[in-house]
């Protein structure tokens, strides 16, 4: 990806698609100085890395009355901590996404007379900040159950862990139920996929992010499944990957 002009970054948060409301994002990511400066520093000072933290910022244009919008989710979600991701240019299946657990910990609402009403908020990472790519992109919908595109997001060492959100940001339908897991494979063929992660059912707009035990897992592919029932179902859903 080359130099670009922000004009398409996407946010969401749970189930809320902030995208056509947002103004300004920033994703800011940190590790504190620890000094360990000592005589034998020969003049200079001596930093190890502390605790790492992350934040995301959002604004832009308020709006109510439905789960989806900006005011109902920063109300249910404030206090709480869930699924977040973020693309700095879209969100087509394989394209840039950063993911994270995050608390959604302030609100701001309102301004002068005569202005746009606008929103703030901020949500403070509770788990690592993953990079990785968008696996499904928010504006298809899904009637029945499938598989997503195969991503080559690489094996997984020891240590290290697959982060996985889900947005699921419209349902339809009769009792319907969307259950989203996440495969891998040893090629991009997916002949003898293994299930590495599996969503709660999902009957309304939610979010929710997964991440593997931290044990090594050779496979390089990626993709997320899904299995959809119910009648006449129907849903628009997001979802990201990234190794951490």
């Amino acid at each position: 990806m080359g130099k670009f002009v922000l004009t398409n970054v996407r946010l969401f948060t749970g189930g809320a698609d902030l995208t056509g409301a947002s103004n300004k994002v920033e994703l800011t990511t940190k590790i504190e100085e620890k000094e360990t400066t000592n005589y034998s520093s020969n003049g200079y000072k001596e930093l190890l890395g502390g605790l790492a933290s992350t934040e995301i910022q959002g604004e832009g244009q308020w709006e109510a009355a439905d789960p989806s919008k900006v005011d109902d989710a920063s109300w249910t979600q404030l206090g709480g901590v869930g699924a977040w991701s973020m693309g700095p240019n879209g969100a087509a299946v394989g394209g840039l996404a950063y993911l994270t657990k995050a608390l959604r910990c302030d609100y701001k609402l309102g301004d002068a007379v005569g202005e746009v009403a606008p929103w703030t908020s901020s949500g403070k990472g509770s788990w690592p900040l993953a990079r990785g790519q968008f696996a499904h992109p928010p504006g298809t919908a899904r009637t029945a159950s499938g598989t997503g595109t195969g991503l080559n997001l690489g094996a997984v060492a020891l240590g290290k862990r697959m982060y996985a959100a889900l947005h699921v940001l419209s349902v339809a339908g009769t009792t319907p139920s969307l259950t989203g897991r996440v495969e891998s494979s040893v090629d991009n063929t997916f002949a003898s996929p293994t299930t590495r992660l599996t969503f709660t059912a999902a009957n309304t707009v939610s979010g929710e992010i997964l991440r593997t035990d931290g044990t090594a897992i050779t496979d390089t592919w990626w993709r997320v499944a899904w299995t959809i029932t119910g009648t006449s179902p129907s849903f628009l859903f997001a979802s990201t990957l990234g190794i951490w």
